[in-house]
C-alpha cells in the first residue's frame, strides 16, 4: 500500500498549492499554467482539485489540455 492512500482528505491539493507556491517564487518567469499542469500530474490530484487550481492558480485558465508539457528545471 503506497503512502498515498494514507494520506487525510484534502492533503494532495494543500501539497500541490505549497508546491506551486514554491516553484513560483524560485522561477516567476516560467509559466503559470504549465506549473499547474505539472502539479496536477506530481500530485495525481482529483479533476475537482485540477479545476480548482486551473481557476484560482493558473493565469489566463483554461484546462491544461494540449500542452502538457513540463516547466523546465
Amino acid at each position: 500500500m503506497g503512502t498515498e492512500t494514507l494520506l487525510p482528505n484534502g492533503e494532495k491539493i494543500r501539497r500541490a498549492i505549497k508546491w506551486i507556491s514554491e516553484i513560483t517564487l524560485e522561477h516567476p518567469d516560467w509559466d503559470r499554467k504549465k506549473i499547474v499542469c505539472e502539479a496536477e500530474q506530481r500530485f495525481d490530484l482529483s479533476p475537482k482539485d485540477c479545476d480548482f487550481l486551473n481557476r484560482h492558480l493558473a493565469q489566463n485558465t483554461s484546462p491544461c489540455g494540449q500542452d502538457q508539457s513540463k516547466p523546465s528545471p
